[in-house]
């Protein structure tokens, strides 16, 4: 897999990212069988996310109910964090899978331990208005690919502004709903347009609806480059991010999802396809004789009609109707013979 700037960005296919999150659990062989799911559907990318409690909360931040009761905010999170020791062994189980490796940092401390393993950094939502740390990313000459959940226009244009004046190599902008999980009316999918309107960027959709495919599908639709979604191997299981994360069959249901849009997409080009060919030769309508007419006669409207050539020879088109009227035959036609040009001559 190359390293250069955004190889993963191609007019040919939608780069999917399948994001695990913290949903190991702590545990590093979930984490390899997140990578395991995420390539048996087709994804083309594992995003993880590399944090450190005491770098993303005050110690006091509150509490949050879990299945175990009430429990520190800090505490949790500090639970949720994936070890620096895992990312080498990550990194080259993605390469095994032949899918590419990521991880969101939250801290410059986890840039430095990432920037080694990944070809590109991942900008979370949360981190977007933190323009010393977009600083900080921005200096590794990585590609950026930033999530863009709970800002204004302004405030993504003001990062784009700090990310740019820091020489960033190349920034995609993924359009986000930072609500977890976000109900499908609220997705605002039309976004996308807005920022691949507003900004000189590729732009994709980190989708958290629970739904599998209608978000993503139509984000692609609309001209998303990129489709991020969170995973699980069980969205039964106690965790912060494993309710509206998609089981195995469901991702891979996505991106069979997404690999048909793309396909009926097309290319945009308006003109007749091979495939309607046959149609075009049997189902538009020519100018056909109506009667045998001879040679040297006149032809009148009562001699022709527009009309399906099914299995004869094709006319004229009828946008060529009044120059047949009126016109002396040129040879002998008969009743159904489509009508061509050295079959008449203009009066």
């Amino acid at each position: 897999m190359e390293d250069s700037d955004l190889p993963f960005i191609t007019d040919e296919s939608t780069f999917i990212i399948a994001e695990a999150g913290s949903n190991h659990n702590g545990d590093l062989e979930t984490a390899i069988s997140l990578i395991d799911a995420a390539a048996d559907a087709g994804a083309d990318a594992v995003k993880f996310q590399t944090f450190r409690s005491e770098t993303m909360y005050v110690e006091d931040s509150g509490t949050i109910e879990t299945a175990n009761g009430e429990r520190s905010l800090y505490d949790v999170v500090a639970d949720a964090e994936m070890p620096y020791e895992w990312i080498p062994r990550l990194f080259e189980h993605c390469r095994d899978r032949e899918v590419y490796f990521m991880s969101s940092p939250f801290d410059e401390e986890s840039v430095e331990k990432l920037e080694p393993y990944v070809p590109m950094i991942k900008v979370a939502s949360s981190v977007l208005s933190h323009h010393p740390f977009l600083q900080a990313v921005a200096e590794t000459g990585k590609p950026i690919v930033a999530s863009t959940g709970a800002h204004t226009l302004q405030e993504i244009q003001e990062s784009v502004e700090t990310l740019r004046a820091a020489d960033a190599s190349a920034i995609v902008l993924l359009h986000c709903i930072s609500a977890y999980p976000t109900p499908l009316e609220s997705a605002n999918v039309r976004a996308v347009s807005r920022l691949i309107d507003e900004f000189d960027v590729p732009v994709g959709f980190s989708d958290h609806t629970i739904d599998a495919t209608t978000a993503p599908t139509a984000a692609v639709a609309l001209g998303a480059d990129v489709i991020e979604k969170h995973i699980t191997l069980d969205k039964s299981q106690e965790g912060l991010d494993h309710s509206f994360a998609l089981e195995p069959e469901e991702l891979a249901e996505m991106v069979r999802a997404i690999r048909k849009t793309e396909s009926a997409l097309g290319s945009g080009e308006v003109t007749v396809q091979s495939i309607e060919q046959d149609w075009y030769e049997s189902a538009r309508r020519t100018i056909h004789a109506t009667r045998d007419i001879t040679e040297g006669e006149q032809i009148t409207v009562e001699d022709i009609a527009i009309l399906r050539s099914g299995e004869r020879n094709r006319g004229l088109e009828p946008k060529h109707y009044d120059e047949v009227v009126g016109s002396t035959a040129q040879t002998n036609l008969e009743k159904d013979q489509g009508i061509t040009r050295g079959d008449f001559i203009s009066n």
